[in-house]
């Protein structure tokens, strides 16, 4: 390690003392960290948890100095007995990236999509240890091996977006382990990953705590991977530490009301039980979805990419049926082609009608009965239109508010779904990502459908927001005896939420049957594989 103190393997690698972080800008002071303190030790990994805005991050960048000139940074912060607020600048380059390593969130906004693999771990061999030509390759080769990337010398000319996402997230992972630090930073570096990949990439980072003598910094919102890979816990709210302490003791015996409440949003409920006599709202058989791979100047179809094989589901007014498995099995696609926005072939029945042979016109009644609510809210609403304007889009374009007041609708939908009405004025930046969703919820229930897809609706949010939404989709399903088709990798939400399950693999649905019946006793390797992934405590050996 480079510079980590030899006199005592006791002392502590990060000590933070204290530390307040304030933003002044235009005239206007944010207070974000306020009185932080808390230590690193050798090979000990330590969580910092908490809701988005809690200052998690801000803390994380302040070791290093890394938040940018309108941050007013006070306190203490030593690295291996060093002072860092306050240090000097050629101090600050030596500890980036090489004594102290970061990992963020999302890899594919972090890695330079116009280099090459080889060429940005390259970079940072050359700035911190000047390491070139062959030597490089070789010891990117064995970075590449040792967080679990096959055919690692074959990759080397790979760019980022050829890449999965967990391979990304290795990719960045050798990156923070070029220089062997001896403190790794890891910012949320599963939250986009499927549950596999997420166990995957904790047991990399568990092995490589052991064998490398790593001290890590974790910074989730997702308390199962805190419980898996964490030694000691600090619970964050409002820029403050509320709690903290071993692990275990956090997780059995929490003091904090608020760290209480984080824990209780763990258990959100059962789903509202079916009727016997509900009706079958929409159902496929045999739905195949294959697209065409087309080849040469007469463009002649050469192979297919087989994203569905043979899909067959039911889905009853007031059941919600979840569908899940690894990025890439087929869960989105199926939707899309049961909504009839991408071609497929078998049979598509709706509300009783076989829908797969209307075209155009013909669908275009139907679709105010069939809506959709996306993953990423602010993505997929306006950032030039008003709240009222994206609510009530629908109601133009299929003519559902004739003689009605728009206005009264919006705010009647607005109301019902925990979003005050006087904001209708106002544009998407200025919500939270939880009141966004709730925007695309509305955008979605104003029309009265029959089926909505929810695709990913709560994969973004912190887990006391994920306890709302949920509450809040189980109410309107009670309600209005909407059905869903859920779409998911967290499967404690799938749990709460779903009647019925479907597992994808690959473009084939591997298991399918009642939600208990499959979680409780899944008959194949790959649903056993799920389960573990999502449930087992401990899974990696943190210690």
């Amino acid at each position: 390690m480079s510079s980590a103190p030899s006199d005592t393997a006791t002392a502590p690698v990060l000590e933070v003392e204290n530390l307040g972080v304030r933003f002044r800008q235009d005239g206007a002071e944010t207070v974000a960290v306020r009185g932080v303190s808390f230590t690193v030790h050798r090979g000990e990994t330590v969580a910092l948890v908490g809701e988005s805005g809690s200052g998690k991050s801000v803390t994380a960048l302040s070791t290093v100095d890394l938040l940018g000139g309108s941050a007013e940074v006070q306190g203490s912060v030593r690295y291996a007995g060093q002072e860092m607020i306050g240090a000097s600048e050629r101090l600050l380059r030596r500890v980036r990236g090489n004594d102290i390593s970061f990992i963020f969130q999302e890899p594919m906004t972090s890695l330079n999509p116009l280099h090459t693999i080889e060429r940005q771990l390259s970079e940072s061999l050359a700035l911190h240890q000047g390491i070139a030509g062959k030597a490089a390759e070789a010891r990117i080769v064995e970075l590449l091996d040792q967080v679990g990337i096959q055919n690692p010398a074959g990759r080397l000319k790979d760019y980022p977006h050829q890449l999965s996402g967990g391979q990304r997230q290795r990719v960045m992972i050798a990156m923070a382990l070029a220089n062997k630090p001896d403190l790794l930073i890891a910012d949320e570096p599963t939250t986009a990953l499927d549950v596999t990949i997420q166990a995957q990439i904790l047991e990399l980072l568990a092995g490589l705590k052991r064998s490398e003598g790593l001290s890590m910094l974790f910074i989730t919102h997702d308390l199962t991977i805190v419980r898996k890979i964490a030694d000691r816990v600090c619970v964050m709210k409002n820029g403050e530490i509320v709690e903290q302490g071993p692990t275990e003791r956090i997780f059995t015996d929490p003091a904090h009301p608020y760290t209480q409440m984080l824990l209780a949003a763990e258990s959100i409920g059962r789903p509202t039980e079916v009727p016997a006599d509900a009706e079958t709202i929409a159902e496929t058989r045999d739905l195949r979805i294959w697209f065409p791979v087309q080849r040469g100047l007469m463009r002649r179809t050469v192979d297919h990419i087989r994203a569905v094989n043979a899909a067959t589901l039911s889905v009853r007014a007031g059941e919600t049926v979840g569908i899940v498995g690894e990025s890439g099995s087929g869960k989105t696609t199926l939707a899309l082609a049961i909504m009839r926005l991408i071609p497929s072939e078998g049979t598509i029945v709706f509300q009783g009608r076989d829908i797969q042979s209307l075209r155009g016109r013909a669908m275009r009644p139907l679709r105010a009965d069939m809506q959709i609510v996306f993953q990423d809210p602010f993505g997929s609403l306006s950032p030039r239109m008003t709240i009222e304007e994206i609510i009530a889009e629908g109601l133009g374009v299929h003519g559902t508010s004739k003689g009605r007041d728009r206005r009264a609708m919006v705010a009647d939908i607005m109301a019902e779904v925990g979003l005050d009405p006087a904001t209708m004025h106002r544009y998407p930046h200025e919500f939270s990502g939880g009141q966004r969703q709730r925007i695309a919820i509305a955008r979605a229930m104003i029309l009265r459908p029959r089926l909505v897809v929810l695709d990913e609706p709560t994969s973004a949010l912190d887990m006391t927001v994920q306890v709302q939404i949920v509450e809040l989709l189980r109410e309107l399903q009670r309600k209005y005896r909407l059905a869903y088709l859920f779409i998911s990798h967290d499967l404690k939400v799938v749990r709460a939420l779903s009647h019925k399950v479907m597992v994808m693999r690959r473009g084939d649905v591997v298991e399918a049957g009642p939600v208990d019946e499959i979680f409780d006793a899944p008959r194949t390797d790959y649903t056993r594989a799920l389960m573990a992934a999502a449930f087992e405590v401990k899974a990696t050996d943190a210690a």
